[in-house]
């Protein structure tokens, strides 16, 4: 036997490291640089939480696994949104926790500018923020 065997990471501390490279920012900033245009707001939420919370207006909605192919200036799988690597996106996820590591992916892709929304679209919701009911 050889060497010793590193301790594996936990999630909470993957978090703090993630999040260590970029600065999170809050529902009220976000909808501001939403609304002013400096911004783009991914919603990463699964179907059934969009359906029984609603939306974020404006906010685009793409499923985790397809994250990166959407938003990856060079793939060609990409959205018209994507332009190029110096987009500020914003990701949205439930609480804000998937979003930290969402965002470690998009920084991994050369998209620098990519935070997400401290607490998730609970705390866009708790700020009194607007949201689109859905049909569901």
């Amino acid at each position: 036997m050889s060497g010793t065997v590193e301790r594996p990471v936990g999630i909470d501390t993957l978090l703090e490291r993630v999040r260590e490279g970029y600065r999170r920012i809050g529902a009220r900033e976000a909808h501001e640089a939403a609304r002013a245009g400096e911004a783009l707001l991914v919603d990463i939420r699964y179907a059934a939480l969009r359906e029984r919370d609603g939306l974020i207006p404006g906010a685009l909605v793409i499923e985790r696994n397809e994250l990166e192919w959407r938003l990856d200036p060079q793939g060609s799988h990409r959205i018209p949104e994507a332009t190029g690597h110096d987009l500020r996106i914003v990701v949205v996820c439930n609480e804000g926790y998937a979003s930290s590591l969402a965002v470690a992916s998009l920084h991994q892709l050369g998209l620098y500018r990519a935070t997400d929304l401290t607490g998730g679209f609970q705390a866009w919701r708790s700020e009194g923020l607007p949201v689109e009911r859905t049909g569901g």
